[in-house]
């Protein structure tokens, strides 16, 4: 089963997607498709011609919101049944695409590949280019073989022990980071931005209403005008890669993912679709 394309949504409270929306278009350089769905609470990030999206919003209606996945194949059925054989579960149902939930309890998507190829630039020295997925020490084994089984990437060791990597195949645009939680909680998910210079990312966001959470080794968290948590990392953002280091390597904190404060009502509201 190849997996053609990946989309990384961020899902914030419907009451502040215009928020959202505004500043998502504004840090990654994209103007926004029209509405989708029963109450409009999707809509697609599109970059300039000749290249192909590959970031979503997604409004819900209760709870802090986060991110999840959406995976792209051409057979869709193959894939949701793939992920069941593998210990996910179907959440619902659609033409054309399926919400599932992992065996750690994140929600992503099997969706249907619309022929998506080209990947969108670097914009203004950084990338979103990474889903983190947050994960409890109870399930991080079975989690990590899960995800590993499910793609079929390859699966490297990150910065630090707690942080293993997936690496997408070439030309793909969102890979996946697995990273084992301090303490026992929901597993959850955020977004990535591999960034240059990540004072000068910092400087840019907090301009466009975005607000420092906390920093790391090389990284550092903020939250969006929406209220979601998100990490500007020290990564090429041609590569993917550390600049100290020639693979494909991770990061991550529990630090980090304690700022994010998810909770179970979180994933349940998420639950809603998960995908536009």
């Amino acid at each position: 089963m190849t997996i053609r394309w990946t989309y990384a949504f961020a899902d914030r409270p419907a009451a502040h997607l215009a928020t959202a929306q505004a500043f998502w278009t504004a840090v990654t350089g994209t103007f926004l498709s029209a509405p989708r769905g029963e109450d409009d609470e999707f809509v697609t990030l599109l970059p300039a011609s000749g290249v192909d999206a590959c970031v979503k919003l997604q409004g819900v209606g209760a709870g802090p919101g986060g991110a999840h996945l959406d995976l792209c194949v051409e057979d869709v059925p193959g894939l949701v049944k793939r992920a069941r054989d593998l210990g996910a579960g179907t959440v619902a149902e659609h033409d054309g695409w399926t919400v599932l939930r992992s065996p750690a309890g994140q929600l992503w998507c099997a969706v249907s590949w619309q022929g998506e190829s080209v990947r969108p630039p670097v914009v203004a020295g950084s990338r979103l280019d990474q889903v983190s997925i947050d994960i409890p020490p109870s399930s991080y084994e079975a989690e990590t073989a899960f995800w590993a089984q499910l793609t079929g990437w390859e699966l490297l060791t990150g910065a630090l022990p707690e942080f293993r990597v997936l690496r997408q195949p070439a030309g793909l645009p969102v890979r996946i980071l697995l990273q084992r939680l301090a303490g026992e909680q929901p597993a959850a998910a955020h977004l990535d931005l591999a960034c240059a210079d990540i004072p000068a990312t910092r400087a840019r966001h907090e301009e466009l209403g975005a607000v420092h959470v906390a920093d790391g080794r090389h990284w550092t968290v903020m939250r969006d005008p929406a209220g979601g948590v998100y990490c500007l990392t020290g990564r090429d953002p041609e590569t993917g890669g550390l600049p100290s280091r020639t693979g494909d390597q991770g990061r991550g904190t529990q630090t980090q993912a304690q700022a994010q404060t998810q909770t179970q009502a979180q994933a349940q509201t998420q639950e809603r679709g998960a995908r536009g």
